[in-house]
């Protein structure tokens, strides 16, 4: 499904979020990279790029390393980076990610840990990477809190984002089905309170939310227990196949 939606994903995305998703995602790159220094970033579930370059950006990120387990995404992620030396894609599992343990500063994924078959597995799979004292950047969809707010965009969600996305997607069934999975996958996804239980559970302290537009938006934060020595950031060179 996601290969199939490649071509059309960016666009998608802005109309269907009336570019919010823009805004979310320089917010998590503010507090992914705060207080860091030559950071070397692992971005997952990359899809084609947008987080990764954004971090990359930025001049806190010395190096950042894109995964996605769709290879068109990943694709169009390389393409889009063009010879930006600090940003490398590769074809990779969020559950089985191919990079060494304790390699990154920081890690992060956007709306795409409740895609994953197991996301508690892809939490621990994640903090793995992670050195010592390093944070895990989680920004996600989650079904909205009660009110009006809440209810106006699960109207939303439920009935007006899938003809949207058949309409912008120009009818095809790969984007009829991508369209009506996003709802029922935030309604069935795990409330906010799980998901810091899995981050507690896989290690990580100092555990933080932050929620927006109704509660349906959250970036929660944690940080790996720090009871190792850091490895050299140079050694980056040894982690990706």
């Amino acid at each position: 499904m996601f290969d199939a939606i490649a071509p059309r994903y960016d666009l998608l995305n802005r109309l269907l979020s009336a570019g919010s998703d823009v805004r979310w995602r320089r917010r998590a790159v503010a507090r992914a990279l705060d207080g860091q220094s030559r950071a070397v970033v692992a971005d997952a579930c990359c899809g084609t790029g947008d987080l990764t370059l954004e971090l990359a950006r930025d001049p806190r990120a010395l190096r950042v390393v894109g995964f996605d387990f769709a290879a068109e995404m990943v694709r169009r992620a390389v393409r889009k980076a063009g010879r930006d030396a600090r940003t490398r894609f590769a074809v990779g599992d969020a559950l089985r990610l191919p990079a060494q343990s304790e390699r990154f500063d920081v890690v992060t994924v956007a709306f795409g840990l409740r895609n994953l078959v197991d996301p508690a597995a892809g939490i621990r799979e994640m903090s793995r990477l992670l050195r010592p004292g390093g944070r895990l950047l989680v920004l996600e969809f989650f079904a909205p809190k009660s009110g009006a707010g809440g209810a106006l965009f699960r109207a939303y969600f439920r009935h007006l984002l899938p003809r949207l996305g058949r309409w912008i997607g120009g009818g095809s069934g790969e984007a009829i089905d991508a369209y009506r999975y996003l709802p029922e996958s935030v309604e069935a996804f795990a409330s906010v309170d799980e998901v810091t239980r899995w981050f507690t559970a896989a290690g990580l302290e100092s555990v933080a939310t932050e929620r927006m537009l109704f509660g349906s938006v959250a970036m929660l934060t944690g940080v790996r227990q720090a009871s190792a020595a850091r490895t050299p950031a140079r050694e980056l060179e040894r982690c990706v196949a």
